[in-house]
C-alpha cells in the first residue's frame, strides 16, 4: 500500500471528453493556494503532446520545491494535459501530436476569441483599471464555456484545448511545458515581455508578435496585448496584464530529474520575481540569446533518403559548415549516393527531426538565424 504524505497541494481533476467505450477523460490538477489574494494567480500544463513527458517531471521537481516555501499567489498545475494523446502508442513510440481523428496539432486548438476590441473597450472604458481587467477576464472565461456548451458540439481536440484554456484565462502567469523532437532548450516570450527570458534556465529565446497561431500561449496573452494596445490609442496606458511562455525542456521520450530540478529552479526564480512566492530566488547566471519569429527558419529535406543530423543543437553553426548528410543507397555508385548539406547564413540549430528516415520536404532542422544576446 502506498502511505500518503503530507502536501499542501489539493487534488482536484478537470474532464476534457470520453473515449468510445465511455471512460472519461480526466486531467488531474494540483492547486497550491496562496496567502494573499494581491499575488498573481498562476497556470502551469505540461504534456498536450502525447510524447512530450519532462514538463510532467519538472511539475513533479517544482511542487516539491513549493511545499517548503511561503506561496502568496495560488498556483494551478495541470500535468498529464492529453491523456488520449499520452495514451496515443504505436510500439515503442507515443504519435500523441495529432488528434487521430482530425489530424489538427493538438497545441493548435485552442480558442481564437476574435473579440471586437473598439466595440468591448468603448462599453467598458469608464471602468477602472482593475474593473476593467476583471471584466476582460470574465469574458474570456464564459467565451470558452459558451464554446464548451454551443448545441452543435466541438471536436475532441478542441474541446481538450478548451477546457484548459478556461483554466488559464483564470490565471496572471500561463507557463506551457513542451519539448522538441531533438532540441535544446527554448523559450517563446511575447515582444512586451523581454526581460523576463533572464529568469528561466534557458539559453535560447523565440521573440514572438502579437498575433495568434493557435497555441496557448497565444491565446493567453494576444487578447490582453490588443486590449493594451487598443487603449493606449486612447490614451489610457497599463501594461499587459497577462505573461504567457511556451517552454520547450529539450527532447523529447525523455525525462531527466536532475535537469529537471534545474527548470522548476527557473520557474521559481520567475514566480519570485513576480511575488509569487515570498523567498527571493535568483536565477541562474548563463548567456541568453534570441531572435524574432520571423528570424526561425524551417530547413526541408530537398529530397527523400537517410539522413545524418551533423549539426548540434544549440551549437552556433557558421555558413559552410555541415548540415546534414543525406544517404541515398538507391543511388550507390554515383556521386548523389551521398549528399552533404549546409546552410548560406550563420545560425544556431535549434532543433531536428526525430528520424533518420525522411521523405522529400520534410522539416529536418528549425534554426535561429540573426540571434542576438539578451
Amino acid at each position: 500500500m502506498t502511505s500518503k504524505m503530507m502536501t499542501k497541494a489539493l487534488r482536484t481533476s478537470l474532464n476534457v471528453g470520453e473515449l468510445a467505450a465511455g471512460q472519461p477523460l480526466d486531467v488531474p490538477l494540483f492547486t497550491f493556494k496562496g496567502t494573499d489574494s494581491r499575488a498573481p494567480k498562476v497556470y502551469v500544463q505540461a504534456n498536450v503532446h502525447g510524447a512530450e513527458v519532462q514538463g510532467n517531471a519538472v511539475i513533479y521537481q517544482l511542487m516539491n520545491l513549493l511545499e517548503g516555501l511561503d506561496i502568496l499567489g495560488d498556483i494551478v498545475f495541470a500535468p498529464l494535459a492529453n491523456p488520449l494523446g499520452i495514451n496515443q502508442k504505436s510500439g515503442e513510440f507515443t504519435l500523441g501530436r495529432f488528434d487521430p481523428i482530425t489530424g489538427v496539432n493538438w497545441n493548435r486548438e485552442y480558442l481564437d476569441h476574435k473579440i471586437d476590441i473598439a466595440a468591448w473597450y468603448e462599453q467598458h472604458q469608464n471602468l477602472s483599471n482593475d474593473e476593467l481587467i476583471m471584466s476582460f477576464k470574465a469574458t474570456l472565461t464564459e467565451a470558452c464555456y459558451t464554446k464548451l456548451q454551443q448545441p452543435w458540439g466541438i471536436t475532441t481536440g478542441h474541446r481538450l484545448a478548451v477546457s484548459l484554456q478556461s483554466l488559464a484565462h483564470q490565471a496572471d502567469i500561463v507557463l506551457d511545458l513542451h519539448t522538441g523532437p531533438k532540441s535544446c532548450k527554448h523559450l517563446y516570450c511575447p515582444e512586451y515581455d523581454i526581460d523576463s527570458v533572464k529568469f528561466f534556465s534557458i539559453p535560447y529565446s523565440l521573440i514572438i508578435p502579437n498575433s495568434f497561431g493557435g497555441a496557448m500561449d497565444e491565446a493567453a496573452f494576444c487578447p490582453w496585448w490588443q486590449l493594451t494596445d487598443h487603449a493606449a490609442s486612447k490614451g489610457r496606458h497599463f501594461e499587459v496584464p497577462v505573461a504567457a511562455f511556451t517552454l520547450e525542456l529539450a527532447s523529447q521520450e525523455r525525462i531527466d530529474m536532475a535537469d529537471a530540478l534545474v527548470d522548476a529552479n527557473g520557474i521559481l526564480a520567475y514566480l519570485s520575481h513576480r511575488g509569487v512566492i515570498k523567498k527571493p530566488v535568483l536565477p541562474a547566471e548563463m548567456p541568453r540569446y534570441g531572435c524574432y519569429l520571423k528570424d526561425y527558419k524551417k530547413f526541408h529535406a530537398p529530397q527523400s533518403g537517410m539522413v545524418e543530423y551533423c549539426a548540434t543543437v544549440g551549437e552556433p553553426l557558421l555558413a559552410g559548415e555541415p548540415l546534414v548528410n543525406i544517404l541515398r543507397l538507391d543511388l550507390y555508385g554515383s556521386d548523389k549516393a551521398l549528399t552533404p548539406l549546409s546552410l548560406d547564413k550563420d545560425c544556431v540549430p535549434i532543433l531536428h527531426f526525430a528520424s533518420a528516415s525522411v521523405h522529400q520536404g520534410t522539416e529536418l532542422y528549425k534554426v535561429m538565424t540573426n540571434v542576438f544576446e539578451l
